[in-house]
């Protein structure tokens, strides 16, 4: 019985020594992860082995962005910045959800939001204005019209998620 103890202890104490053997130290990181994630230096050791990979894959993904494409994310960190807490747990609920719909829903959304952005800016602002200026009733026959647009299989999935959504909340 004590031996059995004996090994547990000791099966923990090396787990729990083992645990960030996969992390890089700070000296580890190439000098380019080390200017980008300067930030992080002085507590980077104590991070989970997770958070690091994290940021080191962010930074890498930084480092494949070209110049119009880092202008573009810091635009997109500068509005999140903007936002109060209940509207970034609004966003973040949205994107919670937008994960947890069947791929063909995610590809058909996607498909969608390109269109869009692919309209010229007068035409988006157009939309949208449209969108805005419609009463919640004009709202609820526009929805019924895209329904129309789907298949019966399509409507009664979407259905079913609209249930599952009322029954969570």
């Amino acid at each position: 019985m004590t031996k059995q103890i004996l090994f547990i202890m000791l099966l923990a104490s090396l787990s729990l020594t083992m645990k960030n053997i996969n992390a890089k130290t700070w000296q580890e990181l190439s000098s380019e992860e080390q200017t980008l994630l300067k930030r992080f230096e002085h507590k980077w050791d104590a991070l989970p082995e997770e958070r690091q990979d994290k940021l080191r894959r962010g930074a890498q993904r930084w480092q494949s962005m070209n110049p119009t494409e880092r202008k573009q994310a810091r635009q997109r960190l500068q509005q999140w910045h903007q936002l109060d807490q209940e509207q970034r747990q609004a966003l973040r609920q949205q994107f919670r959800h937008f994960r947890e719909l069947p791929a063909e829903e995610r590809d058909a959304l996607r498909k969608r939001f390109e269109w869009f952005r692919n309209q010229p800016a007068e035409r988006r602002e157009a939309l949208r204005e449209k969108w805005r200026n419609m009463t919640p009733a004009q709202r609820q026959k526009f929805r019924q019209r895209l329904l129309q647009r789907l298949t019966p299989q399509q409507r009664q999935q979407l259905r079913q998620r609209y249930l599952q959504r009322r029954r969570h909340k």
